[in-house]
């Protein structure tokens, strides 16, 4: 693998080591720095003509500085003539407008996206993204992978008989029966009513949750009020237990304080983004890694073999 490349901006450094040391390859050197007024100067510091390069980048908070991060940098590495250049996106961020809902607003992912490409990107291995429709928005090759390889193997040690696998929403059903699948475990989806954004109001569980043990899965938690919510309104239905899994802990404001006050007996997430040390520090998280996931799927495209076996 001489002719590999990753680098990484200033997201999530921990994550693309980790990615590094399963392939076998030390990370690639960039000076990232600001200027006097902000703005971002990026250097890269090795030879990349002709290599096969992978930026490994999270656009998470903050997002605006990270993105900007990863578009520079995929520019820096056109102009130094790298081979092919892929973004590698553990976490998308400005998904979640990806359609126009109401008059007068953007559809950002698609914006985001067309950014990407302008940019010089060749290619995207994302994770998880919030709407899967959302590589329909790129003209260029999209692999879209999704945590329940990292996720399902830790979910059925603590699975039970009476395990019912919960969607937080109508929109992440699909996501849900996926996981039900796996598990062997019925469905139930929670009928919320969205009042605004980062605020929704529980209406009614569609499902048989009273006496089970209720696991609550989606792609994100960004501030925890539809988590906890959710998980009331469960156990005010005769819910034995409530956990929780996502790929992402955005976990913004207090949501590592609501989550520990609240009922939920584990939230299962991720490494796609830096967690804060507070949630570190609580028992009540739990990270798992997909670090080897994310290796396994940069080293087919490298190497032009299939990343189908990555789905399971």
């Amino acid at each position: 693998m001489n002719d590999i490349k990753v680098f990484t901006g200033s997201a999530n450094p921990a994550l693309a080591e980790e990615i590094c040391q399963h392939l076998g390859c030390p990370l690639g050197k960039a000076e990232i720095r600001p200027f006097a007024d902000g703005e971002i100067y990026i250097q890269i510091k090795e030879n990349v003509r002709g290599a096969d390069a992978f930026v490994v980048q999270p656009t998470c908070k903050p997002v605006d500085r990270h993105l900007m991060e990863l578009l520079l940098m995929i520019d820096a590495l056109k102009r130094a003539s790298a081979d092919r250049i892929t973004a590698v996106l553990p976490y998308y961020g400005y998904a979640r407008q990806d359609r126009k809902d109401k008059p007068r607003v953007p559809i950002s992912a698609k914006l985001i996206a067309s950014l990407l490409e302008r940019a010089g990107a060749n290619r995207i291995l994302a994770l998880d993204l919030h709407a899967a429709q959302i590589q329909g928005f790129f003209d260029i090759p999209v692999d879209h992978l999704f945590a329940t390889p990292v996720t399902i193997e830790y979910l059925k040690s603590v699975r039970t008989p009476q395990t019912v696998v919960v969607s937080p929403d109508a929109g992440g059903a699909e996501r849900a029966r996926a996981y039900a699948r796996r598990l062997d475990a019925p469905l139930a989806i929670i009928d919320k009513r969205r009042v605004e954004a980062n605020v929704a109001e529980v209406m009614h569980v569609v499902g048989e949750v009273e006496g089970r043990d209720c696991l609550m899965v989606d792609d994100l938690i960004d501030t925890g009020g539809t988590l906890v919510k959710g998980a009331n309104a469960l156990l005010a239905r005769g819910a034995r237990s409530v956990r929780a899994c996502a790929t992402h802990g955005v976990l913004s404001g207090n949501a590592v304080e609501l989550i520990a006050e609240s009922p939920i007996q584990e939230v299962v997430l991720t490494n796609s983004i830096p967690l804060p040390e507070s949630a570190l520090k609580c028992p009540k998280f739990r990270v798992l890694s997909v670090a080897p996931l994310l290796a396994r799927a940069i080293r087919s495209i490298h190497e032009e073999t299939s990343i189908s076996t990555l789905f399971v």
